[in-house]
């Protein structure tokens, strides 16, 4: 007898998680059935899958290769599941959406239009930073991504759907404030609130600031745009973020946007998702909808 889905889809569940005690609660299985699960995939295989550590198990050469086989599998079934929902049509389907941080400052609306073109439509919505983004949708952990300009290498599709301008930002109380207009080299020594390094504002901040020979010098580090906001407001350095995060702390004069030059760096937003991906349709009248109406529906604040 060959080895089942279900014995698969333990397996996996086992070297996420380096243990099967944690497996079995994350599948809401007992322990003893995850191992007796495991025995007979083993005795099927010939080859040990795991080695103990302690507490944790790790995998072998003989489970390093299945599981590159067996997260195959899963997305086969996966893709033949959307594939059998789509014949559903659109008016109970499901999205699974991945955005950026700094996305949720606009995602939001679209979401919002979409939902009242296709009110019975489930979205479950999550957001993470720039690895995670990628992970997801490299390893069909969601339908797709809202992201700017993904890396190449990792066999994804990205098409723009709108302008995401990069600007610098400063309290009100800022010495460079009254000095405006600004030459770009005026802020090679002023320190900035950066996000983490694999951010991509970080990534296209620093790429800016080489191509004109100049350093960006990171005084603090911060993982969310929310803290850099409130960092600059507290006049702890300079800003880099988007344009879209920043509507409100304008409108309340909280926050000035310099007028540097060479900025607003332009960069733009994109629709994320995996080569040779087959949406149901839920996810396809989604990236539909976003790459044909999300520029008419959101407006950049003015400053």
């Amino acid at each position: 007898m060959g080895f089942t889905v279900k014995q698969l889809n333990i397996f996996t569940a086992v070297a996420a998680q380096q243990s099967y005690t944690l497996a079995a609660k994350s599948l809401f299985l007992t322990q003893p059935a995850v191992s007796m699960q495991m025995k007979q995939l083993e005795d099927y295989v010939g080859l040990p899958l795991f080695e103990r550590f302690g507490k944790q198990v790790r995998l072998t050469e003989a489970g390093d290769e299945l599981l590159h086989y067996a997260k195959n599998i899963q997305q086969q079934m996966d893709e033949a599941k959307l594939m059998l929902d789509e014949l559903k049509g659109v008016e109970r389907g499901r999205l699974h959406l991945t955005m950026a941080s700094t996305a949720n400052y606009f995602a939001p609306q679209l979401i919002a239009a979409f939902k009242r073109q296709f009110p019975k439509a489930k979205i479950n919505l999550h957001v993470t930073n720039r690895s995670g983004l990628v992970d997801a949708v490299e390893h069909n952990h969601t339908d797709m991504a809202i992201m700017g300009k993904p890396p190449a290498g990792h066999h994804l599709c990205g098409i723009p759907f709108m302008d995401n301008p990069l600007v610098v930002i400063a309290s009100p109380s800022h010495p460079l404030v009254k000095e405006q207009p600004i030459l770009l080299a005026d802020l090679a020594d002023e320190p900035f609130i950066v996000r983490e390094k694999d951010s991509g504002t970080r990534i296209a901040a620093e790429r800016f600031f080489a191509k004109h020979n100049l350093d960006l010098i990171a005084g603090m580090e911060m993982s969310r745009s929310e803290a850099i906001k409130q960092a600059v407001m507290a006049e702890l350095g300079l800003g880099i973020v988007s344009l879209h995060t920043i509507e409100m702390e304008l409108a309340l004069e909280r926050l000035v946007v310099l007028e540097v030059e060479h900025f607003p760096v332009m960069r733009q937003w994109h629709i994320v998702y995996r080569e040779g991906k087959r949406f149901a349709a839920i996810p396809e009248a989604f990236k539909t909808f976003v790459l044909e109406q999300a520029e008419s529906l959101l407006n950049l604040p003015e400053y």
